[in-house]
């Protein structure tokens, strides 16, 4: 007779209610040792407020938490960690001026009479940093860390404190999202190891082959409740997609009939120490993309582009104007150019202010009279840009740090839509973002090709550069390593012009 698996999680009509704002509206779930439950959902869905809410960081309004059959404390983060509820969040939660040693036992560090026992820590750190493949320095501070590296030291942690716990359950949100190809290898190595050692996880991400490849079960969450559950591999990515957003997304990238125009940006020889010379024209209509591994210059080439770096030599021009670098970023944006960045939180958004603030910042100029705002025609501008965006806002005064990462990404591009400049510059744009909302964005950039845009998108998903892009500049070390268009872009392509295994002109 074969054992029924243990159940490590039960969730039972969890609800949650932030004033008139239903947050969670029942959700049901379980999660069993040795498994991985892929949660999916839109950004908004629910998922980062049940997160919180087994944390001990939310009191829910109803519903009940059982871990190994005991309920969950509610409201009591240090008693739901004991419980083994670890959970990594998408937004990173180290000290910065701390050490890579120090964070992992922040809390929790060892003594030796009466002190604390560095040796030991360092000892120890070194043990959980080799585990998530991460060969680092225990001693080095967290504030010279990549974004990668960061990411790491986050999964190293919360193993540590999984080990001190006993074993529970471990959630990562997004965990890959800043990881590299092999980084991502490393981590999922990782979790099929805590699997066979019975470890139960919940995992979410909004890249379906990753999920396929480690995934067992799946819970989809809309509009704050579970609306499907079942096996991972019995239900195909069409059902959960329409599951989770609640209607039939028919292509997730739109076909566009290409014919481009004349050149609108235009690089020659751009240089710094380190990187290029690079040379490329995009033209009218033309959507280029930018691949590469981490570290190969993708990023760097648009702060150059929009003057957020100094070039060392090399000409940009703008719709044949050239472009000074000594302008900056204001230089840029005055010729025409948006930059949507990696960091949207750090980068793009000032998280206190108002959707609508964050909408007008590149356009305050046109809604301003006499040297006061023109708060009607700033209001008008946003409440359109919401509507056409389909942003989801309580109204245009929310906090734009209250929205959802999604919701966030298109107020970026919103700000550079009203600005209507003929060159857009995209850094991952769609890193932490939905399905649903990929697809709109997707759709988006498609229309602003067919209105004659420019646009340039760096992203590290190749699916994604190969669904969007009329042709790819692959990057490595800093240089271009070549070009692909046609039915030459294929991920093994790419693959090959980035680790430097094919060089083409």
């Amino acid at each position: 007779m074969t054992t029924a698996p243990d159940v490590v999680l039960s969730v039972r009509g969890l609800k949650k209610a932030f004033g008139a704002v239903q947050a969670l509206s029942g959700v049901d779930l379980e999660v069993r040792a040795g498994e991985v439950l892929v949660l999916l959902g839109e950004n908004g869905a629910g998922k980062s407020t049940l997160l919180k809410t087994l944390s001990g960081m939310h009191v829910p309004d109803e519903g009940e938490i059982l871990v190994r059959g005991r309920s969950l404390p509610f409201g009591q983060p240090g008693a739901c960690e004991a419980a083994g509820i670890v959970t990594i969040y998408q937004e990173f939660n180290l000290v910065r001026d701390l050490s890579v040693a120090e964070n992992l036992f922040l809390g929790r560090e060892p003594h030796r009479l009466g002190l604390v026992d560095h040796r030991r820590m360092r000892v120890e750190a070194g043990r959980m940093l080799a585990r998530v493949g991460l060969d680092l320095d225990p001693a080095r501070s967290v504030r010279s860390l990549g974004v990668a590296q960061a990411q790491l030291v986050e999964i190293a942690k919360a193993l540590f404190r999984l080990e001190r716990s006993g074993g529970g359950v471990l959630t990562l949100d997004e965990p890959t999202a800043a990881l590299a190809d092999h980084e991502i290898a490393v981590l999922h190595a990782l979790i099929r190891d805590l699997k066979a050692q019975g470890q139960a996880l919940i995992y979410i991400s909004h890249r379906m082959p990753e999920l396929r490849a480690i995934g067992d079960r799946v819970t989809v969450l809309r509009d704050g409740a579970s609306v499907a559950s079942g096996l991972l591999a019995d239900i195909a990515d069409d059902v959960l997609i329409r599951a989770m957003v609640g209607r039939d997304v028919a292509t997730l990238y739109p076909r566009r009939e290409v014919a481009p125009g004349a050149p609108v940006l235009e690089v020659e020889d751009l240089q710094a120490p380190g990187f290029g010379p690079v040379s490329l024209a995009v033209r009218q209509g033309e959507i280029v993309g930018v691949a590469g591994l981490m570290g190969s210059g993708r990023t760097r080439l648009l702060r150059l582009l929009y003057g957020d770096a100094r070039p060392a030599r090399g000409r940009v021009r703008v719709a044949g104007e050239p472009l000074r670098a000594v302008t900056g970023p204001a230089g840029a944006v005055a010729a025409g150019m948006g930059l949507v960045p990696e960091d949207r939180k750090n980068k793009g958004l000032a998280l206190g202010m108002a959707v609508r603030d964050n909408l007008a910042m590149a356009t305050l100029e046109r809604h301003a009279s006499w040297g006061l705002l023109d708060r009607g025609s700033l209001a008008r501008t946003a409440k359109e840009l919401v509507t056409r965006l389909r942003i989801r806002c309580r109204d245009i005064s929310q906090a734009v740090g209250r929205l959802s990462g999604g919701n966030q990404q298109k107020v970026v591009l919103g700000r550079w839509l009203a600005r209507s400049g003929p060159v857009l510059l995209l850094d991952e744009p769609t890193r932490g973002v939905d399905v649903g909302a990929r697809a709109e964005i997707y759709q988006l950039l498609a229309e602003l090709a067919a209105q004659g845009k420019a646009i340039v998108v760096v992203s590290s998903d190749l699916p994604e550069v190969l669904g969007i892009a009329d042709r790819i500049l692959v990057m490595r070390e800093g240089r271009p390593a070549g070009w692909l268009e046609g039915v030459a872009r294929t991920q093994e392509a790419v693959m090959r012009l980035a680790t430097g295994q094919e060089e083409t002109t």
